[in-house]
């Protein structure tokens, strides 16, 4: 930052004033030091284990598959159950069981959006820690 004092024959000054190029420059690091915090959206995965272990010799756990079928009917490992009595069936199962996790399956025609999430709510408040969701079969 250039200054004359006024005086003497000097002319006029070729110095550039950066004040306002930096005072441009700190309120644009303030604006995206805000900014990025702010936009970061995660989704928390389970993904698995790179480097998987050698399984345990003994029975696996059961798993439950919840399948929604059209007409307000689940199937609970291809045993039919109400609508009305699916939150009891799922609290029963769950009550006594370490392992926490169901897969809930809905792939066919004729059923809505709104069943398969129905189920999954119901199997959160049942207990389930982990809801997976198998892919589609390739027909």
């Amino acid at each position: 930052m250039a200054m004359s004092t006024g005086g003497g024959g000097t002319g006029l000054t070729n110095e550039i004033n950066v004040t306002p190029m930096i005072d441009v420059l700190l309120v644009l690091l303030i604006i995206f030091m805000m900014i990025i915090p702010m936009s970061r959206k995660a989704i928390d995965l389970n993904l698995p284990d790179p480097t998987p272990q050698p399984e345990q010799s003994g029975p696996p756990p059961p798993q439950i598959v919840l399948e929604v079928l059209p007409a307000g009917v689940f199937k609970v490992n291809t045993l039919p159950v109400a609508k009305a009595d699916l939150p009891n069936k799922l609290k029963e199962i769950y009550t006594g069981r370490p392992e926490k996790v169901i897969f809930v399956k809905g792939a066919e025609k004729g059923i809505t959006y709104g069943d398969v999430i129905w189920a999954i709510d119901v199997a959160r408040g049942a207990g389930v820690k982990v809801i997976g969701v198998p892919p589609k079969e390739v027909q």
